[in-house]
C-alpha cells in the first residue's frame, strides 16, 4: 500500500513532467510500434478482400522476389555503395564545416554561413529536382554557361548513367551536410574553453588544437551519428534517387536502389506483400548492423559505445 501511495504521490507531484511525456510517447507508439503489426503482410499473399489477417500465408515467397532478379541485386548493390559513400563524405565535410564555422571571428558571418548551409536541408526533393534540371538540362546552366564558352560539347546528363555516380553524392551532400554541420558545431561549442586556453599557454598551434582537442572530444558524437546512419544503410532516400534523375529509365543502372525498385515493382505487379517484405528486410538488416557496429565500438572503446 505504501508503494502505491508513493507512486501516486510522485504522479501528482511531477504531473507537469508526465503530461509533457504523454504526447511524444503517444506519437512514438502510434507511429513506430503499432505499425510494426503490419509486418506480417510480408509473409502473406495479401489481397484486399481478406485484409491483413484474412489473407493466406505465403511463407518466404515475398522475400525470394528480392533476390531472384538481376535488377534487385543491382538495386541492393547501389543502395549499399551509395549509402556507404554518403556516410563518409557527409561526415567528413560536416566536421570540416563545423570546425571552420567555429573558428570564424565574426559571429554574424558565422550565422550567415550556418543558415545558408542549413537551408537546403528543408527543401523537398521535388524542388531540388527542378534546381538540378536547371543546371543539367539540355539548355541548363552547366552546358550553356560553362561548357560551351570553354569550347566543349554539350553533355546529355539525363541519358548518361556514368555521370550520376558523382551527381547524386554531390546533390545529397549539398542538401544534408548543413544538418550534420549543426550537430557537430553544437558539440564543438560545448567543449570547455579551458582546454584551448591551456593549449595556447603550451604554445599549441590552431591545427594542433583541432587535432588534439576538438576532434577527440567530439568523437562520441561522431560515433553515435555514424552508427545510426549505418542502421539505415539498406534504406535509400526515395526522393533523391527517384525525383532528381526524373525517373529516367536509361539511368536505372546507377540510380535504381531498393526503395525505387520496390516502388516500380509495386506499380507494375501491385504486390503489396513484396513491398512489405522489402521493408522488413531493410529494418532487420539495419537493426543487425547497428548491433554489430556498436559491438565493435564497445570492443575498442567502451565509453564511446551507443549502448
Amino acid at each position: 500500500m505504501n508503494r502505491r501511495a508513493g507512486l501516486l504521490f510522485n504522479l501528482v507531484k511531477y504531473r507537469a513532467l508526465f503530461l509533457m511525456v504523454v504526447l511524444p510517447a503517444a506519437v512514438l507508439v502510434f507511429n513506430n510500434y503499432i505499425p510494426m503489426f503490419g509486418g506480417i503482410v510480408a509473409f502473406k499473399n495479401y489481397n484486399f478482400e481478406g485484409g491483413i489477417l484474412g489473407s493466406p500465408w505465403a511463407g518466404l515467397d515475398n522475400f525470394k522476389y528480392l533476390f531472384q532478379t538481376e535488377d534487385a541485386l543491382v538495386a541492393t548493390r547501389n543502395t549499399v555503395l551509395y549509402n556507404g559513400l554518403f556516410i563518409v563524405l557527409n561526415t567528413v565535410c560536416a566536421i570540416f564545416l563545423a570546425i571552420a564555422l567555429n573558428e570564424l571571428r565574426s559571429r554574424k558571418l558565422a550565422k550567415f554561413f550556418q543558415s545558408s548551409l542549413l537551408f537546403p536541408y528543408f527543401l523537398s526533393f521535388v524542388a531540388v529536382s527542378y534546381l538540378a534540371y536547371a543546371f543539367l538540362g539540355g539548355y541548363g546552366y552547366i552546358n550553356k554557361m560553362i561548357l560551351e564558352p570553354l569550347g566543349f560539347h554539350d553533355i546529355s546528363w539525363y541519358t548518361e548513367p556514368k555521370y550520376w555516380t558523382v551527381i547524386l553524392p554531390l546533390v545529397n551532400l549539398w542538401k544534408n551536410v548543413g544538418y550534420g554541420m549543426v550537430v557537430y558545431l553544437a558539440a564543438i561549442i560545448g567543449i570547455d574553453q579551458e582546454y584551448y586556453e591551456a593549449a595556447v599557454i603550451d604554445g599549441a598551434s590552431k591545427w594542433q588544437q583541432i587535432r588534439k582537442i576538438t576532434i577527440p572530444l567530439i568523437v562520441p558524437v561522431i560515433i553515435v551519428l555514424v552508427i545510426l546512419q549505418i542502421g539505415r544503410i539498406f534504406n535509400a532516400d526515395f526522393g533523391l534517387f527517384y525525383q532528381v534523375p526524373l525517373n529516367t529509365g536509361v539511368l536505372y543502372p546507377t540510380t535504381n536502389v531498393i526503395d525505387t525498385f520496390v516502388y516500380r515493382s509495386l506499380l507494375v505487379t501491385g504486390n503489396v506483400g513484396m513491398s512489405a517484405a522489402a521493408s522488413v528486410y531493410q529494418s532487420v538488416v539495419g537493426f543487425v548492423l547497428v548491433l554489430l557496429t556498436n559491438l565493435i565500438v564497445r570492443k575498442t572503446s567502451r565509453e564511446n559505445a551507443l549502448f
